[in-house]
Order: structure tokens, then C-alpha cells, then sequence
């Protein structure tokens, strides 16, 4: 059976992919003319109780910035496809009345579109512009007035400064509440990076900043440099791979955590099944853990979160958000929709209660299941985990 994100098998949940699209995109482009430069180339804080039982509080703490406890991806609101457009001004009631619902923190980038998400969460958020947090990111290539994806990254200072003026104007606001690089770019080194963000900072236009998909390294010298607030990596029930480093590495440095694709790409939400086979152009059909050969098995996970949706009287997605959250008091999630319910169901996870004898149940649970093939193409793997150059 083949299937769009527009629409899926059994009725299943539309899955928010737009930031792989415009990866992959970028990607093919600089696999072919630039991606040789690249090494290897090719998102209040719980309160004294949360040591007693993992309970999910309406707001928390990524370093200084206190933000709700559930954000919202704003990444697939202006296409999902080359050929599917979602209706803009449901885009903007869905992030109105996710505000209503007690969002405060909303993430987006001048890739997505590009631009153009940038101009849809502006209009949604303003008129209630003081009481949120907004970020957007900078680094991919992209030429400010006109919006052409160029091969490969940029983050040279200048090139950032007019990144930042133009993505202030879509956003309709005077300053961007968090910064990111996007990606590391392996020709400019962060020491410089961060001096830009810095005299940005100074111009009151970015109020905090952070890096996305960063090498180790790279995210120590940043920090050093000019604290970093919180990075930016995709982390799931279906990619853990973050635990392993980056998020003991954030402990560490006092840095918060914002996970991308935290639903694992709507696989999390129930929406596939075994017999699932992918339409031309889902991003899921490159990679090989949805491959016919790895599906089956690594279907084992949704049938666990199932079960602890039953257990809990919460949907899949409410699980596997809540699951995030309870990991550390200072993770907050992002998922992404282009559907009013979907986004209430997000929300809802912050009423799901872990004691903590749950969580190590679950996580010996996941431990247990053995996901196979891998989470991107390598020569998309290739921009993540990049180490920017020594200053000289």
C-alpha cells in the first residue's frame, strides 16, 4: 500500500517531515556540487517533586527561558509536498489556539519553505507576540532576498547578520527570542559564529542562542564562548542516539534540550503498519529503518507504546511525548502538525503521569527492542555531528 503524509493507511496520523524535505533537498544539491567540504563527506522547570514521581508541569526551564513543557514545530505548514499546500488559514488557527491551549514556545527556521513558515507563525503569533517564545535558525545556504537554496551551508558572519534581519521581518517581531545553527558549517569557525550572535545580542534582536545537530567539540567551544541555551537534535523512542553524549554532555554544561521529530516522523503516532509502503517523495521511503525488510521488526516499539497508551488512558503520540519529557526537567519537545486535533493530542501529553518505577519499566522495555537501518541517508547523516573548524 502506498501512501503521502497527506494521507495514510487506516486513517493514521499525517506525519510532520518538512525539515527532512528541505535537508534532503539541500543534501542532493550538495552531494553533487559542494558536499566535499563537509568531514566525512560527503528544543518551569519540574519543582522538587519531580525526583518523587516524573510529572510532566505545564512549563520548564531551558536554561534562562522558560517555556510550556510541550512546544510546536512550525516546519510543514506552508508545504508539504511539492503538490500538497496546506490551507494557510487553518495553519494560523492551529497556532493560535495552540497558544489557547498553553503553548509558549514555537520553533521554526528560514529553511522551512524557506521563508515562508517564517511569514505564517509571524501572522499567527501576533497578537499575542510578548507572551511567547519564537525561535528560528540560521546556516543552510540560502540567499536572503530571493530565498534560492544554494549548495551547502553558510554561517559567515555577515551572511548571518542578514539572515537574522530578514527572518525579523517575516516574523513580524523586533527580536528572535532563540537563535540556532541549523547546521555546523565546516568552513567557518564557531568562535565567529558566536561573535556574530553575540553582536546581535548586543542589537537586543536575538535574546538567547543555540546549535542543532553540532559535534561535541563544537558545542564546548560554542558554550565557552557565549553560553549556549539549548541544542537542537532530532531524539525519539526511535532514535536515541543523543543519549549516548550530547545529552549527558547538556547536563554537564547546563544547557537545555529541544527534540526534533520527536514522534519519529508520525512511526511513533500508530500510523504505519507492516504492509505499509511509501508514495514517491516521503522522505521515510530513504530510510531504511521504514525499509519492507526493517518494518516489521521495529513495529515491535509501536506495539509497546500501545500498550502503555492503554495503560494509560493516552493516545500513542501522548505516550511517546510524555515518555521525552520525563527524561530530563529540561527536554521540551516540538512535534509538528498541519491538524487542529493532532495538536490537541500533543498538548495532552503534559497530563500524562510517569512515577518513576514506570519509567524504568518503559525504558528497560525500549531498551529491549533493537531498531534496525538507520535514521537518515549518510550523505544527509553527513551534516550532523560536523565539528567547525579551529580558529586561526
Amino acid at each position: 500500500m502506498s501512501f503521502s503524509r497527506k494521507a495514510v493507511s487506516h486513517g493514521g496520523r499525517p506525519d510532520p517531515t518538512g525539515r527532512r524535505d528541505f535537508i534532503i533537498k539541500t543534501a542532493l544539491v550538495s552531494a553533487s556540487l559542494s558536499l566535499a567540504s563537509v568531514p566525512g563527506a560527503a528544543s518551569q522547570q519540574q519543582d522538587a517533586t519531580a525526583s518523587r514521581t516524573h510529572t510532566l508541569s505545564g512549563r520548564r526551564k531551558l536554561g534562562s527561558l522558560e517555556v510550556s513543557s510541550v512546544g510546536m514545530g512550525v516546519q510543514n505548514m506552508n508545504r508539504k509536498y511539492e503538490t500538497t499546500v496546506p490551507y494557510r488559514p487553518e495553519m494560523i488557527n492551529i497556532i493560535r489556539a495552540a497558544y489557547d491551549h498553553g503553548v509558549t514556545f514555537f520553533d521554526t527556521a528560514e529553511a522551512y519553505g524557506p521563508f515562508e513558515c517564517e511569514r505564517i507563525l509571524g501572522e499567527s503569533i501576533a497578537p499575542f507576540r510578548n507572551k511567547v517564545v519564537i525561535t528560528s535558525k540560521f546556516g543552510w545556504n540560502i540567499d536572503p532576498e530571493t530565498g534560492e537554496r544554494r549548495p551547502g551551508l553558510n554561517s559567515k558572519p555577515d551572511h548571518i547578520k542578514r539572515a537574522v534581519e530578514g527572518s525579523l521581518k517575516r516574523l513580524l517581531t523586533d527580536r528572535i527570542d532563540l537563535l540556532y545553527q541549523h547546521r555546523v558549517d565546516p568552513e567557518v569557525p564557531i568562535e565567529d559564529v558566536a561573535g556574530a550572535v553575540r553582536d546581535l545580542m548586543d542589537q537586543g534582536k536575538v535574546l538567547h542562542w543555540g546549535l542543532s545537530e553540532m559535534g561535541l567539540a563544537t558545542l564546548r567551544r560554542a558554550h565557552a564562548i557565549l553560553p549556549v541555551t539549548a541544542v537542537q537534535n532530532e531524539y525519539s523512542m526511535l532514535w536515541r542516539g543523543p543519549e549516548k553524549e550530547v545529552i549527558p554532555a547538556c547536563e554537564a554544561l547546563g544547557i537545555g534540550f529541544v527534540p526534533w521529530s520527536p514522534l519519529g516522523v508520525g512511526f511513533l503516532t500508530g500510523a504505519v503498519d507492516e504492509n505499509t509502503r511509501f508514495a514517491q517523495g516521503d522522505i521515510r521511503g530513504v530510510e531504511s529503518r521504514f525499509s519492507p525488510e526493517n518494518l516489521p521488526h521495529n513495529l515491535a516499539l509501536v506495539r509497546l507504546i500501545k500498550q502503555w497508551a492503554e495503560r494509560k488512558h493516552a493516545t500513542p503520540a501522548q505516550i511517546a511525548l510524555a515518555w521525552l519529557i520525563a527524561q530530563k526537567p529540561w527536554i521540551v519537545p516540538i512535534p509538528g502538525t498541519t491538524q487542529m486535533a493532532h495538536m490537541a493530542e500533543n498538548r495532552g501529553a503534559a497530563s500524562v503521569r510517569f512515577a518513576p518505577d514506570d519509567i524504568s519499566e518503559l525504558n528497560s522495555a525500549i531498551n529491549a527492542i533493537e531498531i534496525k537501518g538507520q535514521r537518515l541517508p549518510d550523505f544527509v547523516l553527513a551534516f550532523s555531528g560536523v565539528e567547525a573548524p579551529i580558529k586561526k
